[in-house]
């Protein structure tokens, strides 16, 4: 299975969704559609909801972005993140970085986004 990458930007921001695997082949990919569409975005949020499958090269995406974000005072949030990859999560030491928010609609009010 590929990954299924699906971006919308809601007034300062960026809104990531991604469903099936996120892996060396997919991770690239995800990277320059983000990096195509920072400007003009505050902070990112990740919906992990449809994401089955998540290896090192995926962690390595969303922390660089994590990076770029951060370093114009912007926040990563995740939401809506099965088991599988929450405990990727916690395993990386990512959630001592990234917020987690039980879903989207949480996740953007808490960013001013209604």
């Amino acid at each position: 299975m590929n990954l299924k990458i699906g971006l919308e930007q809601k007034e300062h921001v960026l809104l990531v969704r991604l469903e099936g695997e996120l892996d060396h082949h997919s991770a690239k990919e995800l990277r320059s559609q983000i990096e195509a569409r920072l400007e003009n975005i505050q902070h990112i949020v990740l919906n992990l909801a449809e994401l089955s499958f998540m290896d090192s090269s995926g962690l390595g995406v969303i922390l660089g972005r994590y990076k770029q974000i951060k370093a114009n005072g912007g926040e990563m949030v995740v939401c809506a993140i099965s088991p599988t990859i929450e405990r990727l999560f916690e395993m990386s030491g990512l959630f001592k970085i990234i917020r987690l928010e039980e879903s989207e609609r949480f996740a953007l009010q808490k960013l001013g986004v209604a």
